[in-house]
């Protein structure tokens, strides 16, 4: 059976839901719940992503208990002190509300299974595994966006911390914990921007064809 061919108002709807993705503060957040049925369409398309070997090695924990995003937050509020500290050059990093653990009313902690057997095209570059569960991840927040629901990718954790109050297992490998949600508004441009934190890199500095610019000299 053939495939499909998508339309121009297509693929421009796309665009647009590529262009207005965005990462959201804690702040910006509702707890307001998100429907079953919605939760499901987010799950099937993270399930949905490319693999390398069709090894699909991902799994997901659902976290809406209060008793666990609170022993979360508390892991978060450890590392973040780290953070401080780092950026105590930056006054504004003490501005930002980094996390929606409690604000929101899912979180997803997405792991990386490695397989007990040898898997197609991972064989030399083994970290094409963990990459592949980044696919996920990225399909699920393209379609919680088309969903009109945002999403934090929260990294200030510590891996560990989080895999003991998860009871995850020993080989697992943490990739991402998203705090899901309904917000208040999505920006015209990440908020990050918006804060003059980072400028958006140009195109042009970013790409390179056929090898890296080699240094005249060598």
């Amino acid at each position: 059976m053939k495939g499909r061919y998508f339309t121009e108002q297509e693929r421009q709807i796309l665009e647009e839901i590529i262009r207005h993705r965005r990462t959201e503060l804690g702040e910006n957040f509702l707890s307001q719940e998100i429907p079953e049925t919605v939760l499901n369409r987010l799950i099937w398309a993270a399930l949905s992503a490319p693999s390398v070997g069709f090894s699909q090695p991902w799994e997901f924990v659902i976290i809406r208990d209060a008793s666990i995003k609170e022993k979360i937050k508390a892991c978060f509020e450890i590392e973040n002190e780290k953070a401080k500290k780092i950026f105590n050059d930056k006054p504004l990093y003490n501005q930002f509300k980094l996390e929606g653990i409690q604000t929101t009313p899912i979180n997803i902690a997405i792991f990386y299974k490695p397989s007990s057997s040898p898997v197609l095209g991972q064989t030399s570059m083994k970290k094409a595994g963990p990459y592949s569960v980044c696919l996920a991840v990225q399909n699920l927040w393209l379609m919680a966006r088309a969903e009109n629901i945002g999403v934090c990718w929260l990294s200030i954790l510590d891996e560990q911390k989080v895999k003991r109050i998860l009871n995850a297992p020993d080989e697992n490998e943490l990739i991402a914990y998203l705090c899901i949600g309904y917000v208040k508004e999505f920006t015209e441009r990440p908020q990050l921007e918006i804060a003059n934190w980072e400028t958006r890199k140009s195109q042009e500095s970013l790409i390179y064809y056929d090898s890296y610019h080699q240094d005249s000299n060598s």
